[in-house]
């Protein structure tokens, strides 16, 4: 599942959320105004407006985000600035898209609107009809998949697709992960950063350091990480409290793990530069590694197979899992065994061959479905298991643990460098495209 459906997922949590937020009370005799205000622009970011219905909007949204996540959000005009800065990056990232030919067809967008209602039980009419009665237009939710997978494909093209690794690149890492297990520690690391553009002068430069300085020492003082964060962080999850979540050592950039090296959880790091700027971490929290990207030790592996079946408009949630109740039922009984069932009904490319999925090691798999597996004994068959694809019925034939092959192991090393890398050169990238992108501001004019 790529990484935009993630996004979607929670775009619609977003969505409904503000629709569902409690509005303040009308005076039941006030008269509703005979004319909405008339628009305004707040910005021109190189020949296009952003106008400040769609900023009070999209303000709306971030604010009830914030206060899911328990986070007390930043004042009014402190939360727009935040906000506008937010859509002033993604509008230059389209403007880029349309002006080199990124498309997403019809197509695209109806299989990922597909996933969403399926990831969250709905068919697609359901969907609808949740969102519709939530207040929330369908279409402007259709929109905002259509730009979310445009800027994805668009940062796999630009940023992804040009990440090179060189072998001394390479050997340097796995000799440096050498002695890393497969359940290596994991980081949930927020972040503040406070952007510097490229070829600022000298006292731009200080200026920041300065600002950088003050928040770390109110942080110091006991203000609040993540609301500090919403109200003045430059980077992409400031609005998210600078959450990036949990990852591995080898998906952080080298100049945070420097930074963090000794701290406790709750700690506060002083202020580091980046080519982007200035940061400050907090290290939410520690916890030992399940997805580690390079296993150079031995490793379990897990031979299983499986039954797909998806929630359409003909084959509603209930019906499929008590289609999948009753395979369950039919195989555990001796009347059929899995695999003919797999052939007969699976959707899955491996239904073709009994569902077989081979032989599995960590990670191959989504979260949900490996943790159903890793909780089967042999032979056994799951309940039924929701994951982003689907419904799944789950088999474990045999498990094993073997060394991990020198070619896994540098097919791995060379993803999370890859990883690593690509994550890098995208907050480089998008520093220099909002570098390049002309803006003006007219938030503070009233019309």
């Amino acid at each position: 599942m790529t990484h935009h459906l993630c996004l979607i997922a929670s775009l619609f949590a977003a969505h409904a959320a503000f629709a569902q937020a409690p509005q303040p009370a009308a005076a039941p005799a006030a008269p509703r105004p005979a004319q909405r205000p008339v628009d305004r622009i707040v910005a021109v970011v190189n020949d296009e407006v952003v106008t400040a219905n769609e900023l009070r909007a999209r303000a709306r949204i971030a604010e009830t985000q914030l206060r899911r996540q328990k986070i007390q959000p930043p004042a009014a005009d402190v939360l727009e600035r935040q906000v506008l800065e937010r859509m002033i990056v993604d509008r230059a990232q389209l403007q880029l898209a349309r002006e080199t030919g990124v498309r997403v067809d019809d197509a695209t967008v109806n299989a990922a609107l597909g996933r969403v209602a399926e990831s969250n039980g709905l068919t697609v009419q359901a969907l609808r009809q949740r969102l519709e009665s939530d207040g929330v237009s369908f279409r402007q939710f259709r929109d905002d998949i259509r730009q979310d997978i445009i800027l994805n494909r668009l940062r796999e093209r630009e940023v992804d697709s040009r990440v090179q690794i060189s072998d001394s690149e390479l050997e340097n890492f796995i000799a440096a992960q050498s002695g890393v297990s497969a359940d290596a520690e994991e980081v949930n690391v927020a972040q503040i950063l406070l952007r510097v553009p490229e070829n600022s002068p000298a006292d731009r430069i200080d200026a920041t350091r300065s600002r950088a300085d003050e928040l770390a020492a109110q942080l110091k003082s006991g203000a609040d990480f993540a609301r500090v964060a919403a109200s003045f962080s430059n980077a992409p999850e400031a609005l998210q409290g600078g959450e990036l979540g949990w990852r591995n050592a080898d998906r952080l950039p080298t100049l945070f793990i420097d930074a963090i090296k000794g701290l406790k959880i709750g700690d506060v790091s002083p202020v580091v530069r980046s080519p982007n700027g200035f940061h400050i971490l907090k290290v939410l929290g520690r916890r030992s590694g399940v997805d580690s990207k390079l296993s150079m030790g031995p490793v379990q592996q897990t031979h299983a197979r499986h039954i797909l079946l998806r929630v359409s408009d003909l084959t509603p949630e209930p019906e499929v899992r008590r289609r999948l109740d009753e395979m369950k039922q039919r195989i555990e009984a001796n009347q059929i065994e899995f695999g003919t069932l797999a052939r007969l009904h699976s959707l899955d490319p491996s239904g073709s061959r009994g569902g077989d999925l081979g032989w599995l090691y960590p990670a191959d798999t989504v979260p949900e479905f490996e943790k159903a597996m890793d909780a089967l004994k042999i032979n056994q068959v799951s309940a039924p298991v929701q994951s982003p694809f689907g419904w799944h019925l789950i088999q474990v034939l045999e498990r094993r643990t073997e060394q991990a092959s020198s070619e896994r192991a540098r097919l791995q090393a060379r993803q999370a460098l890859r990883d690593r890398k690509a994550d890098e050169a995208y907050q480089d990238w998008m520093r220099q495209l909002r570098d390049k992108t002309y803006v003006e501001y007219r938030l503070d004019e009233r019309s």
